[in-house]
């Protein structure tokens, strides 16, 4: 699992290597809101899922 993971890093890192400054800096922009989106997400379904359950 770990060599596919560096693997997987090593081509994404040979990937923005080729691309232009602004392009990288806007992908890196749209993955970071993404992640941001996505844990807020679930930060308040497990807020919700805490208050549900009865004492």
């Amino acid at each position: 699992m770990l060599l596919v993971v560096i693997v997987a890093m090593g081509l994404l890192a040979g990937a923005a290597i080729h691309t232009s400054l602004p392009v990288f800096l806007t992908a890196s922009a749209a993955i970071a809101l993404w992640l941001l989106a996505f844990g807020a997400r679930e930060g308040l379904a497990r807020t919700r899922r805490h208050q549900e359950r009865p004492l």
